[in-house]
C-alpha cells in the first residue's frame, strides 16, 4: 500500500516547477542589476573624465550673476577632489538612468498584461522628461533670477564710514549641495502629474476626489517645497506655485482618462447589446 503521508507526484512536481520560476526570476533580476551597474560605472569614469566641464556648467548661472574676476573656493585639502567624484556620481545617475529604466521595464515587463504594459510604458517614458522639464526651468529661469537677488546683499564698502566691504566668496562643495538639491527637488516636484495620472489609470483617485483635496494639496505642497529647498522665500514659493500649477494639470489629465474610460465602457456596452 502506498504511504497516505507522501505527497502526490504531481503536487511534488508543481513545487519543483515553483521553484524553479522563482530561480529563474532571481537570474533575470541579478542579470538586470549587472547590466545597470555596468552602464552607471562606465558613465561614471567618463563623467568623472569630463567633471571639470560638468561643474562648469552648473557653475554658469552663478558666474554670470557675479560677473568677471570671480572665484568659488575650497578651504578643505580633499574637498576638491570630493566634489569631482560627488559631481560624477550624481551626472553619471542622470546619463544612466534610460538603461536602467530599460533594464526595469525589461524585468518587469513579461509579467504584465499586453494591456497593462501599454499602459505603464508612456509613465515610464514621462518620467524622464519630467524631471529633466523641471531641472531646466530651475536652470535656465529661476536660478539667475534668485542669484542676482542675493548677490545684492553685497556691500562694496563701509556705510557712512562703519563697517567693512561685504562680499561673496562660495565654497565649491556648499555650492554644488545647494545646485544639487534644488535640481533634485523641481526634477521629483515635476513627476507630480505622472504620478497622479497613473493613479487616477489604475482607479486609486479620482478628477473629483484631488479636486475636493485641492485646499489639503496647496499646504501639501508648501510644506514640501520647504522641507526640500535652502530657507529662503523665494526659493519655496519658486518651487510651490509650478507644483500647485502642476496638480491642477493632473486633474485635468484624470478627467480626461475617465471620460476615455466612460466611452470604452459605452462602446462595449452597445457591442454586448446592452
Amino acid at each position: 500500500m502506498a504511504d497516505e503521508s507522501l505527497p502526490p507526484a504531481a503536487d511534488s512536481d508543481g513545487a519543483d516547477e515553483s521553484r524553479m520560476s522563482l530561480l529563474d526570476h532571481l537570474i533575470e533580476l541579478r542579470k538586470r542589476l549587472i547590466w545597470s551597474m555596468v552602464a552607471f560605472i562606465i558613465c561614471f569614469g567618463f563623467c568623472y573624465w569630463q567633471s571639470e566641464r560638468i561643474f562648469a556648467f552648473l557653475a554658469d548661472p552663478l558666474a554670470d550673476a557675479l560677473g568677471e574676476g570671480r572665484r568659488l573656493i575650497y578651504t578643505d585639502l580633499l574637498e576638491a577632489f570630493f566634489t569631482r567624484v560627488k559631481i560624477s556620481m550624481w551626472a553619471a545617475l542622470f546619463v544612466s538612468f534610460p538603461v536602467i529604466a530599460t533594464q526595469i521595464w525589461m524585468f518587469v515587463a513579461p509579467g504584465l498584461y499586453k494591456n497593462e504594459r501599454n499602459a505603464f510604458l508612456p509613465f515610464l517614458i514621462a518620467t524622464p522628461v519630467m524631471f529633466f522639464l523641471g531641472a531646466g526651468i530651475l536652470y535656465y529661469l529661476i536660478l539667475p533670477q534668485a542669484f542676482h537677488f542675493f548677490l545684492g546683499f553685497q556691500t562694496t564698502g563701509p556705510v557712512d564710514g562703519l563697517g567693512l566691504a561685504i562680499d561673496f566668496e562660495g565654497k565649491i562643495s556648499e555650492y554644488l549641495s545647494l545646485i544639487m538639491s534644488l535640481i533634485f527637488a523641481f526634477g521629483l516636484s515635476f513627476e507630480l502629474p505622472v504620478l497622479l495620472t497613473l493613479l487616477a489609470r489604475v482607479g486609486i483617485v479620482s478628477a473629483a476626489g484631488l479636486a475636493s483635496k485641492r485646499r489639503y494639496a496647496i499646504v501639501g505642497v508648501f510644506v514640501f517645497a520647504a522641507v526640500v529647498t535652502p530657507p529662503d522665500v523665494i526659493s519655496q514659493v519658486s518651487l510651490a506655485i509650478p507644483m500647485w500649477g502642476l496638480y491642477e494639470i493632473s486633474i485635468l489629465c484624470a478627467r480626461l482618462i475617465e471620460k476615455k474610460r466612460r466611452e470604452k465602457e459605452e462602446a462595449e456596452d452597445a457591442d454586448a447589446g446592452l
